[in-house]
């Protein structure tokens, strides 16, 4: 079945459809009165959405839904007020890929790149621990999202930050020549490969939680661990794996973000910027195109700040 996507609809229009559940609880109003604030989505983007009825409880995160209410704009972004809200049913028939957000590019086309990436490693330590840990990572990686509800939160979104990354990579290679090439690759395509032992993904994409391991050890850790795993099935020691380890715990650069180490070597460094740069790129673009040309975002609790969408042409016409 065709389904439009909820972020055509423009103000002050009604709409009805079906939407993938990303978030959803029952909130507090200030006078006390009960609502639904919920996250609903299709492939078009996701869209913060109301129900203003206490007594409807919050519909179990990656469900399909049918709702049907009204485009409103609330302090510059868009949102749904939903007046009627039901699970699907079988005889609805709802193909969920077209509810689901997805990288730009074809998995199998990004995995394909990252594994010839690794096979021109010149240095094969480097070469062979990458190798196993994408082994290690299997099917998961080619659904995996980089993220619950921030960047890259989409089917195959962990690829597409893996190969954003590597595209900035090769940009700054040549402007930096005395950078280990085949060290800066290998931190980009491991540094958040524990991931998939951090969130608990549906082959959509979409997160539930956190996973038990994800809120006990985290990512960076965890990353570690597996690195150290794969460095011995590959039979590989020395400098170039601790170099790694190092590159994975320290890449999120400040202990309050849960690296208990600063990046100490070039390209540990650039590996946190180039990080930084791709996820918080995603993150905004997402952010301005859920938000009308000329207006400000709501805050945005990962920036500490909010979020102008610039109304001039980016491309005019002569």
């Amino acid at each position: 079945m065709e389904i439009k996507g909820i972020m055509t609809v423009e103000k002050d229009t009604r709409y009805e459809g079906f939407f993938l559940v990303r978030q959803s609880e029952q909130r507090a109003a200030s006078n006390g009165s009960r609502y639904l604030d919920m996250t609903l989505g299709d492939r078009s983007g996701g869209i913060n959405a109301k129900l203003w009825d206490g007594s409807v409880p919050p519909p179990p995160i990656g469900v399909i839904v049918k709702a049907r209410g009204l485009m409103q704009e609330y302090n510059g972004r868009m949102q749904f007020r939903v007046e009627k809200l039901r699970q699907a049913e079988p005889q609805d028939q709802v193909d969920i890929s077209l509810l689901t957000l997805s990288a730009p590019e074809d998995p199998q086309v990004m995995m394909a790149r990252v594994t010839a990436v690794v096979n021109a490693m010149e240095n094969t330590d480097i070469r062979g621990v990458c190798l196993e840990m994408l082994k290690m990572a299997g099917e998961h990686l080619y659904y995996f999202p980089a993220a619950q509800r921030l960047h890259h939160a989409e089917r195959s979104g962990l690829l597409h930050h893996i190969t954003g990354m590597l595209s900035l990579c090769d940009a700054l290679l040549p402007l930096y020549p005395f950078l280990n090439a085949d060290l800066l690759r290998a931190g980009i395509i491991l540094h958040d490969l524990a991931k998939i032992t951090e969130m608990k993904s549906d082959v959509y994409g979409v997160v539930s939680d956190y996973s038990q391991d994800g809120l006990l050890v985290g990512h960076l850790v965890r990353g570690v661990a597996l690195l150290s795993q794969a460095a011995q099935n590959a039979n590989v020691t020395g400098e170039a794996v601790l170099l790694l380890e190092h590159m994975i715990i320290s890449h999120h650069s400040e202990p309050e973000y849960g690296s208990p180490r600063k990046p100490m070597f070039l390209e540990a460094e650039l590996l946190h910027w180039i990080d930084l740069i791709d996820a918080r790129i995603n993150e905004m673009n997402g952010i301005q195109a859920r938000t009308p040309p000329g207006a400000f975002s709501e805050k945005i609790w990962s920036l500490d700040r909010r979020v102008y969408h610039p109304s001039i042409d980016c491309n005019p016409k002569d």
